[in-house]
């Protein structure tokens, strides 16, 4: 017996969890969702390509959490609680063995964070999925890219380059934990939320550390200069590159999903009280200076170059 749209639609809607403020969720025209009086709507969206945002040989499960979790990393950086999220599938056919397997990885990282699954379309096509994540955020508290100041300090949570280089180590034997990294990356929504009130911007590392930190200094009006030396790079990336390969990985890799802060120099002891309040490393890599554009320097202040910043997908 074929398995048709409203098949899939069914088998979906049969997996996923609601949540006291789904109104009306999976089986309607649109979802009613119940926002709660005095906290501010987040909506973001992204999507996901075959053979761009994920190699072709990933597994289903895989694809489900990256679809997820790149949405939640907005969230976070938005300093945002993540609630409801809606689910666009564009398949080349309809399979409901590749569907199951998809949601054990979807689901599993939905529960974890609170988030109901509310809609969404599904179509046939080259595999693509898209994720609209929504959360919640109190007035006056939301993360932005555009209130830094000449002085504050820029931070980045977590290790960067572990998923560049497990791309670039993609056809030949490399660290688990980087192919892990590119696979399932970790929306670090406790950090977020727990910066709120210290981080002066925010932004999540998914083009690369130096496109994505660009964007707060454009919007702020103000230039970033980044210590190369300083970026944080897990032991996995250590043993497969040596510094000279690794720079470039770390600063504009990109698909870390980290996030990249600013704060007041006179934060730096809440910062690192949010450090080990969440047992996660959070580096001091630079600070934001008069000018425009993102300045890459050595730990002695000489000029690092790169070919690019990172990833454009119209470049």
């Amino acid at each position: 017996m074929s398995t048709g749209e409203f098949d899939l639609i069914a088998r979906i809607r049969g997996r996923a969890t609601t949540r006291g403020d789904v109104l009306l969720g999976i089986g309607d025209d649109a979802a009613l969702l119940a926002v709660p009086a005095g906290l501010q709507l987040v909506v973001t969206a992204d999507t996901l390509n075959a053979g761009i945002h994920f190699p072709h040989d990933t597994v289903p499960a895989d694809i489900g959490w990256k679809a997820l979790a790149v949405n939640l990393s907005d969230l976070a950086a938005m300093g945002a609680q993540p609630a409801w999220c809606t689910l666009s599938l564009s398949l080349p056919q309809a399979d409901p063995v590749w569907i199951d397997a998809f949601l054990d990885g979807f689901l599993p990282l939905a529960a974890q964070h609170g988030v109901a699954l509310v809609g969404g379309d599904t179509t046939r096509g080259p595999l693509s999925i898209s994720v609209t994540a929504m959360g919640l955020v109190e007035p006056e508290h939301a993360l932005r890219r555009d209130a830094t100041r000449v002085g504050d300090d820029v931070w980045v949570t977590g290790t960067l380059g572990d998923a560049a280089g497990g791309l670039a180590l993609l056809d030949r034997p490399s660290p688990p934990l980087l192919r892990a990294r590119l696979d399932r990356p970790t929306p670090r929504v406790e950090a977020g939320r727990a910066l709120r009130g210290i981080a002066t911007a925010c932004v999540d590392v998914s083009d690369g550390l130096l496109a994505d930190l660009g964007h707060i200094a454009s919007r702020s009006g103000l230039a970033a200069q980044v210590d190369i030396d300083a970026l944080p790079a897990s032991e996995a990336l250590c043993a497969a590159f040596d510094a000279a390969t690794r720079a470039p990985l770390q600063a504009s890799g990109g698909d870390d999903y980290e996030l990249c802060f600013t704060a007041h120099a006179d934060a730096r002891a809440s910062v690192e009280a949010v450090s080990l309040q969440l047992g996660l490393r959070i580096t001091r890599i630079g600070r934001m200076v008069a000018g425009d554009g993102v300045r890459p320097v050595h730990s002695d202040g000489t000029r690092w170059s790169s070919s690019r910043h990172g990833y454009d997908h119209f470049a």
